[in-house]
């Protein structure tokens, strides 16, 4: 099997498509803040009062351990054009801020608003750590092979390909399944552009991204446990 293909296999989750479920720590660097989201952001909002109805009519339910693998889909969202929108994470290894692309891949940014405003990403771990490759997190079970409840297509644009690291990607097990998992990019990764939507670009936090790469491996098991501590968007 030759090496690219190696490689699109290991950002794949683990298991067939049928078989996904549906059901010591470096503090932020100095000067790095959680900026929090402002209040007045329509986009923001629309996340929250969607969130709120749903919970209400008892379909997200946070009190039951297995909530992050029972959520209902995310909620069509209208961006703000003049408006970017960036998804942080405070992981172990430091911070990383993401400008998110909602005019490339709306469906992928409105879903990271919803996951994130609910906690979802917050104290998962990256699982899949391939050194000059990427590293991939974003599962509910913390193996690869889980989703949130919910999965949907990719949305791929020619002119924006996978073609630096930094990028920030969609991990799935074939056409359709798209859920919560993703991966950020080490280098270039042609081989995926057209099968992996990318929604994302670092803006701050690179020596971060090569802080997880070295501590992953060639097989992809991390060698220390990398973890996302807390993540946040921020609107401006």
């Amino acid at each position: 099997m030759s090496c690219w293909l190696c490689c699109l296999l290991v950002v794949s989750l683990c298991l067939p498509v049928d078989a996904i479920g549906q059901d010591g720590t470096d503090k932020p660097k100095s000067g790095e803040k959680e900026v929090k989201k402002p209040a007045d952001d329509a986009a923001i909002e629309q996340v929250k009062g969607y969130i709120a109805a749903q919970t209400k009519a008892g379909k997200i339910n946070k009190k039951v351990p297995t909530w992050k693998t029972r959520l209902p889909k995310f909620p069509d969202v209208k961006f703000t054009p003049s408006k970017n929108y960036s998804w942080n994470l405070k992981t172990n290894k430091g911070n990383i801020s993401i400008k998110l692309l909602p005019k490339t891949a709306p469906k992928h940014c409105a879903n990271f608003l919803y996951l994130t405003e609910l906690g979802f990403f917050d104290s998962l771990k990256f699982h899949r750590v391939i050194t000059g490759f990427m590293a991939q997190g974003g599962c509910p079970l913390g193996n690869g092979t889980g989703n949130p409840g919910f999965r949907f297509s990719g949305e791929y644009d020619s002119n924006v390909r996978h073609t630096k690291g930094g990028l920030l990607s969609m991990a799935n097990a074939g056409q359709g399944t798209d859920g919560s998992q993703f991966f950020i990019t080490f280098k270039a990764t042609p081989w995926l552009d057209g099968k992996h939507t990318i929604f994302g670009e670092v803006t701050e936090g690179m020596e971060t991204v090569r802080a997880l790469e070295n501590s992953g491996s060639p097989r992809g098991t991390p060698r220390e446990p990398l973890s996302i501590e807390k993540a946040w968007i921020t609107v401006n």
